[in-house]
Formats: C-alpha cells, sequence, structure tokens
C-alpha cells in the first residue's frame, strides 16, 4: 500500500476573479479573470502601469473596494474561507488579524488627531486580545521593531510631527501589530526619497522573512519588484498576463508587455537613452466587448488568432497569457 500524495494548499489562491465598475460613464470592466496563488512565506509583486488592476485586486480580496465596485465573479480561498463571499463582520475580523494592508498614502491613512502610539494600541485592543497597558507597551514595541528611534517618546507624537518615511514606518507597524499571515503593501514607497525608499522596503522584506509571512507588493516598479520578491505577476487592463519566478522573468520575459516593461525599467548601469517606451495606451474598459487580449492593439506580434480566447490562467507559478509568446 503506497502513501496517497500531499495535496499542496497554498495560503492564498485566487481564481476567475473580475471587478466592474458602474458609473455614470458606463461599466468600466475593471478585472477579468485573475488567478494567481501565494504560498505561505513568500512574497510575490503585482506589477504593471497605473490602470492595470493591481490596487483592484487588494481591494477586493479585503472587501474595501468603492461602492462602485461589484465583484462579478471568481474565488479567493485564505485559511478555508473564500474572502469574496463573507459577509463584512467576518471580514472585519479577518483584517487586522489575519489580513493587513499599508496603504499608499501613510498620512492620509492615519488618523490625524490621536498620537500613533494609540492608533497602533487600537488594533491590538481590537484584533490582539490585549488589554490597555499590555497593548500601549506593545505598541512602543511595534515602534521599535520598525527602527523608529526613541519609541516611547515618538508613541505620543502625532503624524503631523513625523516625517512621510516615518508615518511609512507607523503604517508598517500597525500593518504587523497582530502579526497577520498575508500582508498587502500598495506602493509603500510612493513619495519617498530614494534613500527612504530603500529603507522602507529592506524594513518590509527583513519582517516578512523573522515572522514567516506572505506579502504582496503591488508596484509599478519592475526594479523595485526584483528585489524583494521570489514571484512576479504582471497586469495589463485588469488581465495578468504572465506571471514566473524573479530570476526566470528577467532572463527570459515571454509575453510582449512583460519585455516591454523591463525595457522602459531604469537600472544599473542603463542610461535615459537604453530606455524605451512602451507604445500606445491601456484600452477602454468601457467599450464592451473587449478584445480577448487587451494588449493586441498595442502589440507588434499581433496576429489575427490573437482574437482566440486566451490560455487560462489558473494560480500558476509560471505561464503567459498569450497565443504567440517570445522563445
Amino acid at each position: 500500500m503506497t502513501d496517497a500524495p500531499v495535496t499542496h494548499i497554498p495560503l492564498l489562491s485566487v481564481e476567475e476573479l473580475s471587478v466592474e465598475f458602474r458609473t455614470r460613464n458606463g461599466t468600466v470592466f475593471a478585472l477579468e479573470d485573475v488567478g494567481f496563488a501565494l504560498d505561505k512565506g513568500e512574497t510575490i509583486a503585482l506589477v504593471g502601469e497605473s490602470g492595470s488592476g493591481k490596487s483592484v485586486t487588494a481591494f477586493a480580496l479585503l472587501g474595501i473596494s468603492d461602492p462602485a465596485a461589484k465583484v462579478t465573479k471568481g474565488r479567493a480561498v485564505f485559511g478555508g474561507l473564500d474572502l469574496l463571499s463573507q459577509p463584512e463582520k467576518v471580514l472585519r475580523e479577518l483584517r487586522g488579524r489575519e489580513l493587513s494592508m499599508i496603504f499608499q498614502n501613510p498620512r492620509a491613512a492615519l488618523n490625524p488627531i490621536r498620537p500613533i502610539g494609540k492608533q497602533i494600541a487600537d488594533i491590538l485592543l481590537r484584533h490582539g486580545g490585549a488589554t490597555g497597558q499590555t497593548a500601549k507597551a506593545k505598541a512602543v514595541e511595534m515602534l521599535a521593531a520598525v527602527r523608529i528611534p526613541d519609541p516611547e517618546r515618538r508613541a505620543k507624537a502625532y503624524p503631523f510631527e513625523l516625517s512621510g518615511g516615518m508615518c511609512q514606518r507607523v503604517m508598517i507597524a500597525m500593518a504587523l501589530a497582530c502579526s497577520p499571515a498575508l500582508l498587502i503593501a500598495d506602493e509603500p514607497t510612493t513619495g519617498l526619497d530614494v534613500t527612504t525608499q530603500a529603507a522602507i522596503m529592506d524594513l518590509i522584506r527583513d519582517l516578512s522573512r523573522e515572522r514567516g509571512m506572505a506579502t504582496i507588493l503591488i508596484t509599478h516598479d519592475l526594479g523595485l519588484a526584483a528585489e524583494i520578491a521570489d514571484r512576479i505577476v504582471v497586469m495589463h487592463a485588469g488581465h495578468i498576463v504572465e506571471t514566473a519566478p524573479t530570476a526566470q522573468l528577467f532572463a527570459n520575459p515571454r509575453h510582449p508587455y512583460t519585455r516591454r516593461l523591463i525595457g522602459a525599467t531604469p537600472g544599473e548601469g542603463r542610461s535615459l537613452a537604453d530606455l524605451t517606451a512602451i507604445p500606445g495606451g491601456l484600452p477602454d474598459l468601457r467599450k464592451a466587448p473587449l478584445p480577448a487580449c487587451r494588449y493586441s492593439a498595442r502589440c507588434e506580434r499581433r496576429a489575427a488568432d490573437c482574437e482566440a480566447p486566451l490560455p487560462r490562467l489558473v494560480a500558476a507559478h509560471s505561464l503567459t497569457a498569450c497565443h504567440h509568446p517570445l522563445s
């Protein structure tokens, strides 16, 4: 008698996620059949131009989408629960405890009239089962963990008294306060200087490794993704067009859009003359029916069969949604 094979179960499995926005100017088909998987302790990066659907994906997973948004299809299984079908009460309990997010603008996300130590303590009281004094002490510990100097004094400060980099560190402390299994970092270095950007990304990477936490990094910066992600998921106009381990994707990009993105990314030893712009722009996502390949109008490899349905990407580690991928 042989042992049955062990079935691999990812921490998060997203399948056929589709989201529409109902607006005065028509329905925007923001996401279509988005699918990827994430293992415990793994870091993936969702990359692509602005408007590709990266943040929309994250907001849908956490149940914090704009009221105009509607999930029309899909599943997102996390810890045995389909996040997309859970009531708000369940999602509210999961957010902060099992799922956390770092937002693009920390100053807008922080309460301007409450000391930062109390804001961290609020999360510990709500989701961490802490008491008043324990929460206060833990908040100071979290500020120290994200390398904020003199954390006891800083805990009494208000957001307007801190720099942008410090506010981002506070957001990281809040996100990690209850040791979540999954962290989503949405453009966490936006508006920060280069030195502070590097420090913030090093901090996220180090804390993720120390805690065995899975991380989804949302960024338009492929260079940044290359430094921190184990695997990269490339998005274009609401589609996932390619997913692969980071080193493989850079060494051998198979989707024409991925190659264009890499060509437009600054890097060590590359001058401005080495960079090439991506031709065209994103399609109007209100014009239904949209083409099967939303990149086809911009693609130099376009052929008649590009109008046929694309190969499906369902929680795969290395696939390309293209009828004519690069070799």
